[in-house]
């Protein structure tokens, strides 16, 4: 693959990152009619989700999946939106997107979360074992 279009790759992925959280941020506005947002909120919940139509260890239709649904979503919902609010929604997001991440908060929550199910294993196990 070249290296302009691994370029070209990269921003295009960047966009749909930045527009599937202005499209969150859109769901949320009282300006957007209802419809919009039920695209828009689900356009957003698909892309955030771990989980797929189809599976990504699937090999070539694990990706196809995210490679049409996500940008049809966001299309149609791009569509349905008032441009001006989308806009205002977009410089939120990539500004969203600017602030630093905290790994050391990451770790924490990393942390806490196995020690939880540590826990709740344990407390499982010496309950079927009683």
């Amino acid at each position: 693959m070249s290296p302009l279009v691994l370029e070209r790759f990269k921003v295009w992925s960047r966009v749909v990152r930045r527009d599937a959280h202005a499209l969150y941020l859109a769901a949320r506005d009282p300006r957007v009619p209802w419809y919009a947002k039920a695209v828009a909120f689900g356009t957003a919940a698909y892309a955030a989700s771990p989980i797929d139509l189809i599976p990504d260890f699937i090999p070539i239709l694990g990706y196809v999946d995210d490679l049409v649904i996500v940008p049809a979503g966001l299309a149609l919902a791009l569509r349905l939106i008032p441009p001006d609010v989308m806009q205002e929604h977009r410089e939120l997001a990539a500004l969203a997107a600017d602030r630093p991440i905290s790994k050391a908060a990451a770790c924490i929550i990393v942390a806490i979360w196995v020690a939880a199910f540590s826990v709740g294993s344990l407390v499982l196990y010496r309950w079927l074992n009683a």
